[in-house]
């Protein structure tokens, strides 16, 4: 089968790759649509220890069953899935917060990934599909599910009602993106969102009704909203959601550009700053976001952008140069 390898830091190509071998209570999926991840791009860029030359990446995926040694889903059903592969045995798991597992591995990790023809994936970490959603649309459940939980976990520290807060979102890239849109499903009002890059800014503009903020020429004002999404995680980006966020409000870090910064602990201190981390979804948040995505609650999604396998290497370099104004690309294998 065609596969997208990780060949060096800064390198994919399009090679011939051994298909997946079936194991019990597994099944092998044809992948339809998969997209392209921030973590994946950290791989790409060579920044990412644990995922390691000739690794097959990609995690956000619909596909088709095609083989199954599993009673749950036989031939030609339609799934998406978690592509954290958990034990279902500590606490955590048995807490419902399988995210956090002790013992689990990942898809495009530890394990060959989606951006191949076809990939193997055990039973239990499947999500049924409608059966009329669009496959593009269904590929982008593992970001909005992130988006969804984090914003969630904001929501359970605010002091008030999310639609009573006012909203920084930092970074317009998909998670940005997508926790925008969800926020504004939620009836928030008073909403900004920060992004860099001139082709996603106006992207943003168009898909969500904000402030949309050219951290370049304009700074984010000082202790001005009860609410900070940090979907970027670099140094700067930490010092911004610090410094904009009101006394007592929220910042929830999302992005893991930078491992280590630091941060303004005497602010957090004296202003009594919540500051939480998040770390994808849980199995539930996935399902949950199937349907949401179904409802049409993240909107349209026209800010995705399509592209064969094939053109996997020039996607990535055109991501990496800052070539593109999606916020998503979407690799189709069979296109």
């Amino acid at each position: 089968m065609r596969a997208l390898v990780y060949t060096k830091p800064n390198e994919v190509q399009i090679q011939d790759y051994a298909d997946p071998e079936i194991v019990e209570d597994e099944v092998v999926l044809r992948i339809e649509a998969v997209g392209i991840c921030g973590s994946d791009m950290h791989a790409y860029h060579g920044h990412d220890p644990r995922r390691k030359p000739g690794l097959v990446l990609g995690h956000e995926f619909a596909g088709v069953v095609v083989q199954s040694k599993s009673e749950g889903f036989e031939a030609g059903a339609r799934v998406t899935g978690n592509p954290l592969i958990t034990c279902g045995r500590c606490g955590y798991c048995l807490q419902g917060r399988n995210n956090l597992c002790s013992d689990r591995t990942m898809v495009g990790m530890t394990r060959p990934g989606a951006f191949a023809e076809r990939m193997s994936i055990p039973a239990s970490s499947l999500i049924a599909l409608p059966d009329q959603m669009n496959m593009e649309i269904a590929a982008l459940t593992e970001p909005a599910a992130t988006a969804v939980h984090a914003v969630d976990l904001s929501r359970r520290a605010l002091q008030i009602e999310l639609p009573e807060a006012s909203v920084l979102v930092i970074g317009g890239g998909a998670i940005g993106l997508l926790s925008a849109l969800y926020m504004r499903s939620l009836g928030v009002h008073e909403l900004a969102v920060t992004e860099v890059n001139d082709r996603r800014r106006a992207a943003v503009s168009q898909a969500v009704d904000c402030q949309v903020i050219d951290p370049k020429v304009a700074s984010v004002q000082s202790n001005q909203y009860e609410l900070v999404l940090d979907c970027v995680g670099s140094a700067l980006t930490r010092k911004v959601a610090i410094d904009s966020v009101k006394p007592g409000g929220v910042v929830m870090h999302v992005g893991l550009q930078d491992w280590a910064s630091e941060i303004d602990m005497r602010k957090l201190t004296l202003s009594e700053i919540t500051l939480l981390g998040t770390y994808t979804y849980t199995t539930e948040d996935l399902r949950r976001t199937v349907t949401l995505l179904d409802q049409g609650v993240f909107g349209d999604c026209k800010w995705v952008e399509t592209r064969s396998l094939m053109d996997g290497p020039g996607a990535f370099s055109d991501l990496h140069h800052g070539r593109t104004a999606a916020a998503k690309i979407i690799l189709r294998p069979h296109a």
